[in-house]
């Protein structure tokens, strides 16, 4: 598949595709065409005038004409310059106009996709689609298609005035022609598959830098710098690699196209002087020939370079559109979208898997009526937070229904779905900013008084105000400045405030402090009044109260019941909570 991309000169199909993205700006897509075709005509209009003044107007001391041709040729030089720049400018507009638009695309793609997506794909992969090759792309517009059609139609209008002044002057002029060819074929192979391994190693280092930072507690916690930093200077050095092959190939080509160049003019000047003395020419082609010969190198010099570029725009474009026709998102065909739920909840025979039929949920039945607390407790790994995942819709289920008020939950809207549930996590993630709008979500529904009212109920207010800058205190990346705890008060302000008709909560108090702890146990108790409540327990102390406890083992309910009555049983939960209780007992 990469020697597929490296070899395929154009993909028009992909290009198509692209430009699709010009089509609100035609305008200015269709004039920078205009001006390409322009300034084909207009380039080689300053040599032959050349060429004429030295043979017409020197040569027969005709002063006058001199100093009226000069001065045309310094308007058309205005002209000329002028029309460079809205070439320049418009085709460069023209590339960040698209990419805009395309990123948007790509970043609202990525953000809708299911969290299968996620567990298969690395974010600094997806940071690398969503920056560095949506940049790539704005190369197509800028150096790319445009800019190389208006090089090669600059070269055959001077091919053609070339001719058309002396025939056998342009071929002894281009007879070195077949060097610069096989130069450049070989410049342009190289130099594409170097910057095909550049982009690679560009996503390698963008994956590895954002999850090692993301971790760095991790690696600092247990000495793993040096290894880390070795892994690092590995892919750093394949990227250095890389680059220095791209800069020996520009290093080459360069030089061989200055000794072609050279080598033409070098063949003008002997047949040309040859041709004079023998009255056969004139000083006026030979002078106007250098210039054409100038014109036609300064495009060939850059042309593979642009060719090189439009390959790697296509590459970028490639893994750009494989991005937005990702299938791997969660269908929002449902259109039910209730302005309010009673709670009521059911898994009807329920199966799922991420990956296949190695299914982690198997089977699974059991209902929740409305303003019902029900506690989920099990092992690690025995399927609890998956449960969440797919309640919400995070995740599709393989197998089963799960009814909301006896509504599949296909058929709700993914908005009308979640704007009903609640979530709070144990892990809870903060938006680098202030506390107010990691509340709010930068909600503007969502008033400053209500917030300090919902921390007034949750028992932070006070904790909130004591900060500096309060309710605008930056909570910075993840939440960093906050403890654990904090995080999770500000989670369930958060949830308050959005007022779910059902709350899911993963109510994990063993790694806070006690203070913490009672604070969240408050704030539990009041999130849960009145509506319905789905709790993964951690400790089962707390869910005594619940109406139902359901208990998970390998993605199967062992049991379900009450407390008292999964005591009395003396089962899988009967054990459990000994066991837990006789792990606290020892702490104790």
């Amino acid at each position: 598949m990469k020697k597929k991309s490296i070899k395929k000169l154009v993909d028009f199909s992909l290009l198509r595709r692209i430009f699709r993205y010009a089509a609100p700006y035609k305008k200015q897509f269709y004039l920078s065409v205009v001006l390409a075709v322009l300034l084909a005509v207009v380039a080689p209009a300053r040599p032959y005038l050349i060429q004429v003044t030295v043979d017409k107007y020197i040569a027969n001391s005709l002063v006058r004409m001199v100093v009226y041709v000069t001065l045309f040729q310094i308007l058309l030089l205005l002209v000329e310059s002028a029309m460079r720049f809205s070439f320049s400018y418009l085709t460069s507009w023209l590339g960040q106009a698209v990419i805009k638009d395309l990123r948007m695309d790509v970043y609202t793609k990525v953000i809708r996709q299911n969290l299968r997506f996620f567990d298969r794909t690395p974010i600094g992969t997806l940071t690398t689609r969503t920056i560095n090759d949506i940049e790539a792309i704005n190369q197509v517009f800028s150096d790319g298609l445009i800019s190389i059609i208006a090089d090669l139609l600059m070269i055959l209008s001077t091919l053609c005035v070339m001719l058309y002044t002396d025939w056998k002057l342009t071929l002894i002029s281009l007879s070195v022609f077949p060097i610069l060819i096989v130069a450049t074929y070989i410049f342009k192979e190289s130099v594409n598959k170097s910057f095909f391994r550049v982009r690679n190693a560009i996503a390698s280092l963008n994956a590895f830098v954002q999850e090692h930072l993301t971790g760095i507690f991790v690696v600092q916690a247990f000495a793993a710098e040096k290894r880390e930093s070795s892994k690092f200077e590995k892919i750093n050095r394949d990227l250095r690699k890389a680059n220095i092959d791209a800069i020996f190939a520009y290093s080459v080509f360069y030089p061989v196209v200055e000794i072609v160049s050279a080598l033409a003019i070098g063949l003008l000047v002997w047949y040309g002087s040859y041709q004079v003395l023998h009255y056969h020419g004139s000083f006026g082609v030979i002078i106007g020939f250098v210039l054409y010969i100038n014109m036609l190198f300064r495009p060939l010099r850059t042309l593979a370079d642009k060719f090189n570029t439009l390959q790697m725009g296509m590459v970028a474009a490639e893994r750009v559109f494989n991005v937005l026709d990702s299938r791997d998102f969660m269908p929002d065909s449902g259109t039910f979208s209730p302005r309010t739920m009673e709670g009521g909840i059911v898994f009807d025979h329920v199966w799922f898997a991420y990956k296949d039929e190695q299914y982690v949920l198997r089977d699974i039945c059991f209902e929740v009526r409305p303003g019902d607390t029900v506690a989920i407790v099990g092992h690690t790994g025995s399927g609890k937070t998956t449960m969440i995942s797919i309640l919400n819709r995070l995740y599709e289920i393989s197998k089963g229904r799960i009814l909301i008020d006896g509504t599949d939950v296909r058929d709700y809207s993914l908005d009308g779905l979640r704007l009903h549930l609640g979530v709070v996590l144990q892990d809870v993630f903060l938006f680098s900013g202030s506390i107010m709008e990691n509340i709010t979500l930068r909600n503007p529904r969502i008033s400053r008084d209500q917030v300090m009212d919902a921390a007034r109920m949750i028992g932070l207010h006070e904790f909130i105000t004591q900060l500096p800058g309060g309710y605008d205190f930056n909570v910075m990346e993840r939440g960093g400045m906050l403890s654990m705890g904090q995080r999770q008060l500000i989670s369930f302000i958060r949830a308050l405030l959005y007022n779910p008709s059902i709350l899911v909560l993963d109510e994990a108090t063993s790694s806070i402090d006690t203070e913490s702890e009672l604070l969240i146990q408050a704030a539990t108790d009041r999130l849960i009044k009145n509506r319905t409540a789905i709790v993964i327990a951690h400790r089962l102390s707390t869910i005594s109260q619940a109406d139902q406890i359901i208990v998970m083992d390998k993605g199967e309910i062992k049991e379900a019941g009450t407390h008292e009555a999964l005591l009395r049983r003396e089962g899988f939960y009967h054990k459990l909570y000994h066991m837990q209780f006789k792990k606290e007992g020892e702490k104790v």
